[in-house]
């Protein structure tokens, strides 16, 4: 049977039941179609490879963990992640990390699992994400592991914290030996477990998806310089100037101290630069303008208010101007009334105030008012955030609001995984291209209404998609699971009678019902078949037939 582990008394927060209670105890090899894998009680890793579908092979052992896992009281689930076409990184759920060699997968003849690595690595976890890659000639392997711990200083939460540890392993001898060792090991925390965490395929960065925030902790040192950083931010003064513009010219304003007079004012206009000092000070402003000026017809006064008044004739009448010296930021930009009315109506033809103001149109925006009680998700306000693995910041968050996230899907193993969110009624495909700065998250594939039915599937407990978007499928905690086809052409012709056209395509719903009293462990789809694990049964059920 399946090696599950139920969750101890002392495991009692939605966190536990997110992270291990509803893990996914079968493992789909991406690198090779139709190829599953799970551990057993005897801590036998297991294969299932689909070949030809009227010969299906018994499960078959790959590989035995080490260790005697039963005499670990505080054990989590085993996990594993493959990495790439040969290496595949394994927890056994105790605290210790196996990265093994296994040769081709999916092809018996050849599959031997050899462990390259492994070490102790504190309080048991599981493996989240991992990739490998080459840098500098170095082979390397990244791997993010999840744990759920207690938090001592959390007296009002649930008294656990959540962290992913971003442990990057490295080839130090080429050798016969071929020796690996853990280069580097950073720690993030939050106080959710993670809707989707993965490295990207580069091993430079890492993206999340969570209810709450997850930030690196740092070490000592790292924290002094942390909080130099937060004084700078907090000294930032008001702004040295402010400007306004029309089409014709700038004007900028700056605040006088009181003891300066005229004769203590510097100000030198040139066609494309201009320079203010006060007395003996280093400049006030200087630098070079965003466009040429007619620096002949410029002039500055001493308003009453102790403020010097400069202006400034633009040379090329018309364009705005995004910013007054090129690369400074110690001005302040003020649109007056007229330039704010001016952009709103600029802009009106991308709004409406109407809620559907082209009914004839052939997908009309969701209803806020049809949506029903199941709609409604307690977690709003997830966000998309991009850490950079070098300075250790977010360089990308993206607040998902009502987005809400579906599940996670492999398209292409080289790549990072797919997130699925719902978008009103819908379920929208992103897939990341971390190496892509202008198309960072790229929409591959939609859903029709599928956001809007897994809503009403109270007992859902896995989802998934097939990675050529054929099919979406969920599966409830017993027996049933739900399949979603694509619309597809008729080959009859069919007439929608309530509004007298003709259909077409139409989007098959299946349902298949399992002949099995257990509860469901593992869901993993494929192009052509879906998987489903339970205690002591693995179910293949054909969705698609071949080419």
């Amino acid at each position: 049977a399946v090696a599950e582990v139920q969750l101890r008394d002392d495991q009692y927060t939605l966190d536990h039941m997110r992270a291990f209670g509803m893990y996914n105890y079968l493992h789909l090899d991406s690198w090779y179609q139709d190829n599953v894998y799970y551990v057993d009680q005897f801590g036998r890793v297991m294969n299932l490879s689909v070949t030809l579908d009227t010969a299906l092979q018994k499960p078959r052992e790959v590989f035995r963990l080490p260790a005697d896992l039963t005499a670990y009281d505080n054990r989590l689930c085993a996990s594993i992640h493959f990495s790439s076409p040969t290496r595949v990184t394994l927890s056994d759920g105790t605290g210790r990390l196996y990265l093994i060699k296994s040769g081709k997968r999916g092809n018996s003849a050849s599959e031997k699992w050899e462990i390259m690595f492994n070490e102790e690595l504190g309080s048991p976890f599981i493996i989240a994400h991992s990739v490998s890659f080459v840098k500098s000639d170095t082979y390397s392997l990244a791997v993010l592991l999840l744990r759920v711990e207690k938090d001592e200083l959390d007296t009002k939460g649930s008294g656990f914290h959540v962290t992913l540890e971003w442990v990057t392993i490295a080839e130090i001898s080429k050798e016969v030996d071929h020796r690996y060792e853990i280069i580097k090991r950073r720690v993030l925390q939050g106080k959710s477990v993670p809707h989707y965490a993965a490295i990207e395929p580069s091993g430079d960065g890492l993206m999340i998806v969570s209810h709450r925030p997850f930030k690196f902790i740092e070490s000592e040192g790292d924290k002094l310089e942390e909080n130099d950083d937060e004084k700078v931010l907090n000294e930032k003064k008001d702004p040295l100037y402010y400007w306004q513009q029309t089409e014709d010219d700038v004007t900028i304003t700056v605040h006088l101290p009181q003891d300066i007079t005229k004769d203590d004012i510097k100000v030198r206009f040139s066609p494309d630069n201009i320079c203010v000092t006060l007395r003996d000070q280093p400049p006030l402003m200087e630098g070079k303008l965003y466009s040429s000026v007619d620096h002949e017809s410029c002039t500055w006064i001493i308003k009453e208010n102790k403020s010097l008044e400069i202006s400034l004739i633009k040379k090329n009448e018309g364009p705005r101007w995004p910013e007054l010296i090129v690369g400074d930021t110690s001005g302040e930009f003020i649109m007056d009334s007229s330039q704010c009315s001016e952009i709103t109506e600029s802009l009106m033809h991308l709004t409406s105030e109407v809620m559907n103001p082209n009914p004839e149109k052939e997908k009309p925006p969701c209803n806020a008012q049809e949506l029903e009680e199941c709609d409604a998700f307690l977690e709003d306000g997830a966000s998309l955030c991009r850490f950079d693995g070098d300075t250790l910041k977010v360089t990308h968050i993206i607040n998902l609001g009502s987005n809400q996230y579906l599940f996670s899907v492999v398209v292409n193993p080289r790549e990072m995984p797919c997130f699925c969110l719902r978008h009103d009624v819908d379920a929208l495909l992103w897939q990341p291209h971390s190496d892509q700065l202008e198309n960072m998250w790229e929409h591959i594939a939609t859903f029709n209404a599928l956001g809007y039915v897994q809503a009403s599937k109270q007992d859902k407990k896995f989802m998934a998609c097939a990675p050529d978007y054929s099919y979406a499928a969920l599966c409830e905690c017993l027996r049933r699971v739900f399949i979603y086809r694509q619309p597809t052409p008729l080959s009859t012709v069919l007439y929608n009678r309530k509004e007298g056209r003709q259909v077409g395509q139409v989007a098959k719903q299946l349902v298949a019902t399992l002949e099995a009293n257990d509860p469901i462990l593992g869901f993993q789809a494929t192009n052509e078949r879906l998987f489903v694990l339970t205690t002591k049964t693995l179910f293949l059920i054909k969705v698609n037939s071949g080419n």
